[in-house]
């Protein structure tokens, strides 16, 4: 299970037949009792520098070698451009604790006021990678971001947030405006503290930022069997019982697929009744996996179990 360079599908502990479904425990039977768990985990503010090593150790031998280098440069940039935030507005205490009351993220995308200084942090990306080697249709998109009044920057945040950008939003600019983003919300959320934060109504939702989540990680050391979802704008981590659809809490039908003779580290979790899969990382598996990271170097298991008619349902900002 799991590398890139096979091309044949199978679940976990099966090796001859592509679509075979396991057996499944009962969700909450290999985890500590819930009143022993830790609901939310707070990213470092490191994130980004770690991504790049992650990312540039994945390009090794990786049939994506130059996108996944590409990516370790943005993510470089990424961290750079956290010095910008210092004064950035955070949300006042009385309206984190609406939010906790009423199971609403305090730093939603549609409703909390971005500081404009989320273009400055675009910006600063950009000329950071533009000092380094880089593809022409790369350098052509930063040339044109560069070139973009801020009113248009606006509307490709939006386009984004809204799930829309394979139809509405230039393909080529969307790492650099999720970059950007990333950036901006990780800012925002550490140092807020994880008690600033409560359960949403709708619990597969990020508490903090109100997004879908990336992939899901099984921890290791103090939370170690652990299965924690990972948002893909603020970085936070919050709990999800494991062996049980994250999307519509069923605990039938639950299979996970690999690609044969590769890490075990990553998987697909698909679940029969909303037919859509989302990938789990295995920490003990590979202590190193980063969420972005290791979801966009196991891109082939996601072209497999789309031919598979099996929909994806992790969002990804920069892909």
């Amino acid at each position: 299970m799991g590398e890139a360079s096979s091309s044949r599908l199978v679940s976990r502990g099966e090796q001859g037949r592509e679509m075979t479904k396991i057996n499944v425990i009962q969700p909450g039977t290999i985890e500590a009792p819930p009143g022993e768990i830790p609901f939310l985990l707070l990213p470092e503010r490191n994130v980004f520098q770690a991504r790049s090593a992650r990312l540039s150790a994945l390009a090794e031998g990786h049939a994506l070698a130059d996108y996944l280098r590409f990516l370790a440069a943005l993510a470089g940039a990424q961290h750079e451009s956290m010095s910008l935030f210092r004064r950035v507005r955070l949300p006042e205490a009385q309206e984190l604790e609406r939010c906790r009351e009423h199971g609403m993220p305090p730093l939603g995308t549609r409703g909390w006021d971005r500081d404009p200084v989320w273009r400055e942090a675009l910006r600063c990306i950009l000329t950071e990678l533009e000092a380094g080697a880089l593809p022409e249709a790369a350098r052509a998109t930063i040339a044109r971001l560069k070139d973009t009044d801020d009113a248009s920057l606006e509307r490709m945040a939006e386009t984004l947030f809204a799930g829309d950008s394979d139809e509405k939003l230039d393909r080529a600019a969307k790492p650099f405006i999720g970059a950007a983003l990333q950036a901006y919300w990780l800012h925002l959320v550490t140092p807020l503290g994880a008690g600033a934060f409560g359960r949403l109504e709708t619990p597969h939702l990020c508490p903090a930022c109100g997004s879908a989540p990336m992939v899901s990680v099984v921890c290791i050391g103090a939370d170690h069997g652990l299965r924690y979802l990972t948002c893909p704008l603020c970085s936070t981590q919050w709990h999800a019982v494991r062996i049980k659809c994250v999307f519509c809490d069923t605990t039938k039908g639950i299979t996970y697929y690999g690609i044969e003779g590769g890490s075990a580290a990553i998987k697909a979790e698909s679940c029969e009744a909303c037919h859509g899969y989302l990938k789990i990382l295995y920490m003990d598996k590979d202590p190193n996996v980063d969420a972005l990271a290791d979801d966009v170097a196991s891109i082939a298991l996601d072209v497999l179990m789309a031919e598979s008619g099996i929909t994806r349902k992790g969002t990804n900002f920069l892909f």
